[in-house]
């Protein structure tokens, strides 16, 4: 294994037996005193060992983030929900409860701001409509 800094302009090479590790490379001159700034940096931190890193499956992940996944057709784990929670339609709680804003800027100010972009027409159409609508 070689420690010489690889020529940035060809790369890294092939797979296998053909590539070249990069991990190990040395940073810095040691003629014009780099080499010990880059001892300094490389002390400053200790390196993982490389038993301890180990990669983990896809579904170790999956599981780990989100927990079981519930399939399309089971039974309901909250039956004394409405289906409508979290919209402003229906028994249940209203959108509050997702405790996010809601979009204070009005459909025709955001068309009015496209109106000098507007080549075609369509969306002055839009603006005039959204106007008579009051959104």
């Amino acid at each position: 294994m070689t420690t010489a800094p690889m020529n940035p302009l060809a790369g890294p090479a092939g797979p296998g037996k053909y590539s070249t590790r990069t991990d190990n490379l040395d940073m810095g001159s040691i003629a014009y005193g780099e080499g010990v700034e880059t001892a300094a940096i490389k002390a400053g931190a200790p390196l993982a060992k490389e038993g301890a890193v180990r990669g983990m499956p896809a579904s170790e992940v999956r599981a780990a983030v989100q927990g079981p996944v519930t399939e399309l057709y089971a039974e309901t784990q909250r039956p004394n929900e409405a289906i409508s929670s979290g919209i402003d339609i229906g028994p249940g709680v209203g959108s509050s409860a997702l405790m996010m804003q809601k979009n204070s800027i009005k459909l025709s100010s955001s068309l009015e701001q496209l109106l000098p972009y507007d080549t075609t027409g369509e969306i002055a159409v839009l603006y005039q409509e959204a106007l008579a609508q009051g959104n």
